[in-house]
């Protein structure tokens, strides 16, 4: 519960304060006084009546009342210091610095539920315990540094570590980027990341909050209101950027499937992040570039220039940016004869532009210039230049400040001599400009941002699907994996088209079988889980004796109870599958079908329920979607129908979550059909 005394502070006690600058309690003090704190600042020491010029009491009982108090003590006393204060001095917001609570084990996880509780009972704000501490615009309650770069148009950041919290503000500050507040919560008691994200979004004014949201966090305890928040604040116009971390465990699940085997912790939380358009970043560098390409002009189409005097650096950032799904365009030729007119000879006007190493900055400002305003199909420009020896830089950085805000475009400015030229590039970040060092980060960043879906709708699609029957399905659905014929009921109530087929104990049978479905057909084994890999599938028989022997063959498995026929269909083979993740609910899948799921690895997720946009969007992200798409005369498959069969898929679980595992591999398409071939479905009521 995020509260005024938190943020604007009339007053604070340090409780733990020291004049030792080495310690916590000593260094938070020095933060908070030298960043201009402009309310009654006090401490709390046995031993003390003043440190580092601010009055020290020797116990609560002979403090004033106070309304934020950040403690720095051990463990163990933390409670019955947060009841007095709340009782006998009024305070409302609560910062707990100390370690060795949950973090130490049982013992300490019940002393962190002793803190939630009393300040849940007064009504109290509880930041921690086990943090560094929150930096707004009225104080600098940290006992780290560097103290993040203040503006009241920087970044609002919330991290579950305060060490990372460090290292990337550490990051940004090199880049120019700024902060308007930082919440380091720690094992969050009370307040975790989700209720930072609540209050950013319940408070948020357009014009006067940050709006560039950052977050680090290695826990999800709260999937659906992280989701609601972040969605509604992106609605609202916020930018957000995220990484979050220790996603390589899984968690202990039978992979009996090609969903179970491709499916991680990871899964849900990247179908998290699109579905509430988060930009998901790796690492601290990432993050940072992310959130420095939010401060800057919005590149509003896909079409970069990129503007250079080194021809390697553009080279690489072509790359990254193509591999990205952005272009780098051909400029006309007409346009290149402009361009070269105002370059030396033997630049180069094709895109990238390179001024080569001979480029002075008349021409580095006519080149901008004219891309801005002579090249209406480019969305934005990448300008690379470092110090070559040949030219004062300071004045190239001079020319960017000045170009930055006066073009229409946006200017990604790449600045690479970190070194040589520390004290200009420390004076262009001051005039409120952030920069890149390295052209491959930045083209990742750029794309990312390009190819992070907007927030989905909050709806259901349940046109052609019967809630009532899917209950009553799952009612009388035993637990375990289900036969063919459930897995095809379910999928008829829930439009999805099914090969037609036919089951089989007999000869006599699968002959009549065979002869109404009609030759070439697939015999499969119905018993064991994995059919490929005991030879229990068999396709293209063309023959009643080929299909007799098959079916002789396929009985003497271990296992087999019966045998399936259909007819055999040719054409792309797609996978759509899906698994429950505990709070998370479904996770869908989408990917090439066959064993490629499992080989290549190419796969997007989704979060049930999906919209239509987000299932487009899954599919589009695929690396192998120019297959799905149709490519070097090969038909590709009807991909509305298959954003479609994602759709229905995501609707029948969100009314059956009793469906554990889904996995419809393959499905067979074409232009005009798809049709799920085979299915496994377990259930666990």
């Amino acid at each position: 519960m995020i509260n005024r005394q938190l943020l604007e502070p009339g007053s604070i006690v340090v409780v733990g304060g020291s004049n030792n600058l080495q310690k916590p309690g000593g260094k938070i003090i020095q933060n908070i006084l030298r960043d201009g704190y402009g309310g009654n600042l006090y401490a709390v020491n046995p031993t003390k009546d003043v440190i580092q010029g601010v009055p020290s009491f020797r116990n609560i009982e002979e403090l004033p009342s106070v309304e934020l108090a950040i403690l720095v003590i051990a463990a163990p006393l933390c409670k019955e210091v947060m009841q007095k204060l709340a009782e006998q001095k009024h305070t409302s917001a609560f910062i707990v610095l100390s370690a060795g609570f949950s973090e130490e084990g049982e013992e300490g996880k019940k002393l962190e539920l002793e803190l939630a509780e009393v300040a849940d009972k007064s009504g109290s704000c509880l930041i921690g315990p086990n943090c560094i501490g929150v930096v707004t615009q009225t104080y600098s309650g940290v006992f780290t540094t560097p103290v993040p770069r203040l503006s009241s148009k920087g970044c609002d950041f919330v991290s579950g570590s305060g060490a990372v919290a460090v290292f990337i503000i550490e990051s940004a500050m090199q880049k120019g980027l700024t902060f308007s507040s930082m919440y380091s919560v720690g094992n969050s008691a009370q307040t975790g990341i989700e209720e930072v994200l609540e209050y950013w979004d319940n408070h948020y004014a357009e014009g006067v909050s940050s709006p560039i949201k950052l977050i680090y966090l290695e826990s999800i305890r709260d999937p659906d209101k992280l989701l609601h928040h972040a969605s509604c604040l992106i609605r609202k116009g916020c930018k957000i950027a995220a990484i979050k971390a220790g996603t390589t465990e899984e968690g202990i699940r039978a992979a009996v499937s090609h969903t179970g085997a491709i499916t991680s912790a990871d899964s849900a939380v990247e179908a998290l992040f699109r579905k509430a358009g988060i930009v998901r970043c790796f690492g601290r560098e990432e993050l940072t570039t992310v959130a420095s390409v939010f401060t800057q002009k919005q590149m509003k189409g896909k079409n970069m220039a990129i503007i250079t005097h080194a021809g390697g650096p553009a080279v690489m950032l072509t790359d990254a940016l193509s591999a990205g799904g952005l272009k780098i365009p051909t400029i006309p030729q007409d346009k290149q004869e402009g361009l070269l007119s105002l370059m030396n000879p033997g630049a180069s006007a094709q895109n990238p532009i390179d001024l080569i190493a001979t480029g002075n900055i008349e021409q580095l400002g006519k080149v901008i210039d004219y891309a801005d305003k002579q090249l209406p199909f480019i969305d934005g420009m990448s300008v690379i230049f470092g110090s070559n020896g040949l030219i004062d830089i300071a004045e190239i950085y001079d020319l960017l400040h000045r170009k930055i805000n006066e073009c229409v475009k946006p200017i990604y400015p790449i600045l690479p001599s970190v070194t040589s030229t520390a004290k200009e590039l420390g004076d262009f970040v001051n005039k409120g400009h952030v920069c890149y060092s390295d052209e491959v980060v930045l083209g990742h960043a750029l794309t990312k941002i390009h190819n992070t879906p907007y927030p989905a709708e909050e709806k259901i699609f349940l046109e052609g699907i019967d809630v009532q029957r899917i209950r009553q399905t799952i009612a009388s659905a035993p637990n375990g994996f289900a036969e063919p014929r459930l897995i095809r009921r379910f999928l008829e109530i829930a439009g999805i088209p099914v090969v037609r087929e036919g089951l089989s104990t007999s000869k006599r049978k699968l002959i009549a079988l065979a002869t109404e479905i009609g030759y070439p057909l697939v015999i499969k084994a119905v018993g064991p889980v994995h059919k490929s890999e005991i030879g229990g599938v068999t396709l293209n028989i063309k023959s009643q004796e080929h299909l007799l022997a098959e079916y002789k063959r396929m009985r003497r498995i271990k296992g087999v109870k019966s045998v399936l026929i259909q007819p055999m269909l040719t054409g792309t083979e797609l996978f759509v599958g899906a698994m429950y993740e505990s709070r998370f609910g479904h996770v869908i899948m989408v990917g090439l079908g066959g064993i490629f799921v499992e080989v290549l690895g190419d796969f997007s997720s989704g979060l049930a329920p999906l919209t239509f946009n987000e299932a487009d969007s899954m599919i589009r992200s695929l690396k192998s979607y120019r297959i799905i798409r149709g490519t070097r005369g090969k038909k590709g498959v009807d991909e509305k129908k298959l954003a479609e069969i994602i759709v229905r898929l995501s609707s029948l679980l969100r009314f059956a979550t009793e469906i554990k595992e889904v996995d419809l591999n393959p499905l067979v398409g074409d232009p005009d059909h798809i049709t799920v071939v085979d299915a496994r479905m377990r259930i666990e009521k």
